[in-house]
């Protein structure tokens, strides 16, 4: 039995192979690293207090089942919509191919309009212009950026990571070289109490810290831009995610070292008080790098919804405009052009905290449906691909169980 999608590809524009591990992971921690932790901190800890670092490290280890079952689906499908084209083959089923796909697609649109409440959050420290011109600025820039060549705009959004993954390292660096001790912090984080109440406000956390970690599936959304994707997109899921964990926790313990909860919880620009506790820097420097990784969490999240379309599209589960390739850019600009202007309705239309919510949510629900057809398609005894990264069959009934546990957790809580 070939391992291709239920349903038949009839559009001949095809996205070029360009992307070597470098880009992958580029990409994949512009989407994961920056925009979450910069956004969402004050919220968590809010809700958890010192033990937020246990909330990001749940929500990461939720991950790591999911990010080795897509690891192996990436190499068996590597296309556009890949989620989408995991079910539906799994499953057997075109509807759950295009009900997957669309959930991908707000996945992204929704994760970018709650993005880029936190780029205004940022901006706002600098310019005292209204909340709705900022929206529609941020997203319309980002929109044009997203449109451009493939590797010019993942370089360009690889080159912002950079920039905001080192403004997360001199927060942790600032608060140690302020003396400041990271380790009993770890030490003070751990849990020493069964109280419902105490695990409720973690379990709250965790379901929004998870929104932090949303990135390394969205890897395969590049997928038929990618060069030896077999080998290429497992590795960047596993790279993206173990750095977005390290990187996370560290900077938390940092933050809560270093400024009382009080002053961070709820606070629109979290990152900026800490890092003018820690650094002799001015906090303008910190709030610039904020809004740098925001808008680049916008671009990417822009290119992968974007890349679902047109991957719906191309197989005729949506409008056919929508796979339309661009002669001079090569990127499905129409495809781009509506995910723009969805996301601009969303972040007009709600609250960040709303947004990132109903963004782990869905994703928790699109994991639950790609490990249960990661078990059919082992069941069925389809041979994967050479060089295909290859987990054992309780991998994904690990996945299923470890995110219907986080998403029942953090709505109840909440």
């Amino acid at each position: 039995m070939s391992n291709t999608s239920v349903l038949k590809t009839s559009q001949p524009a095809r996205l070029k192979r360009t992307l070597t591990l470098p880009y992958v992971v580029l990409y994949g921690l512009g989407v994961t690293v920056g925009a979450g932790i910069y956004v969402l901190v004050g919220e968590v800890i809010t809700r958890s207090g010192q033990y937020a670092p246990v909330s990001f490290l749940i929500a990461g280890l939720v991950m790591l089942l999911p990010a080795a079952a897509f690891a192996e689906l990436t190499g068996r499908m590597p296309y556009a919509a890949a989620e989408a084209h995991f079910v539906g083959t799994g499953f057997k089923s075109p509807k759950l191919f295009l009900l997957v796909g669309l959930a991908v697609a707000a996945v992204g649109l929704i994760s970018s309009a709650a993005i880029a409440h936190g780029a205004v959050g940022y901006l706002s420290q600098l310019l005292d212009w209204s909340t709705t011109f900022l929206l529609v600025g941020v997203i319309a820039a980002t929109g044009l950026i997203a449109g451009v060549e493939i590797r010019n705009s993942i370089l360009m959004a690889g080159l912002l990571t950079l920039i905001e993954v080192g403004g997360l390292l001199s927060i942790v660096i600032g608060s140690i070289w302020a003396g400041n001790d990271l380790a009993a912090q770890a030490v003070e984080a751990v849990p020493t109490s069964m109280s419902p109440l105490l695990w409720n406000g973690i379990a709250a956390s965790s379901l929004l810290a998870f929104f932090a970690f949303i990135g390394f599936e969205d890897i395969d959304s590049i997928a038929e831009e990618t060069v030896n994707p077999q080998k290429t997109l497992s590795r960047g899921i596993f790279i993206t995610l173990f750095l977005s964990v390290a990187i996370y926790v560290a900077v938390i313990l940092a933050a809560l070292a270093a400024v009382p909860v009080a002053d961070i919880a709820g606070h629109k620009a979290p990152l900026t008080i800490v890092f003018s506790q820690t650094t002799a820097f001015s906090p303008l420097i910190i709030t610039l790098i904020a809004i740098v990784a925001t808008v680049n969490g916008i671009i990417v999240q822009l290119i992968m919804s974007s890349r679902v379309l047109y991957g719906l599209a191309n197989r005729g589960s949506l409008p056919g405009v929508l796979a339309r390739i661009n002669p001079s850019t090569h990127t499905p600009l129409i495809a781009t052009g509506l995910s723009v202007g969805l996301v601009l309705g969303l972040a007009l239309a709600f609250p960040i905290t709303r947004l990132a919510e109903w963004t782990s949510a869905i994703t928790l629900a699109i994991f639950i449906l790609v490990c249960a057809a990661l078990i059919r398609i082992k069941k069925q005894g389809t041979p994967a691909p050479e060089g295909t990264f290859v987990v054992p069959i309780w991998v994904p009934y690990g996945g299923i169980l470890a995110c219907a546990a986080l998403l029942l957790a953090g709505l109840t809580a909440g």
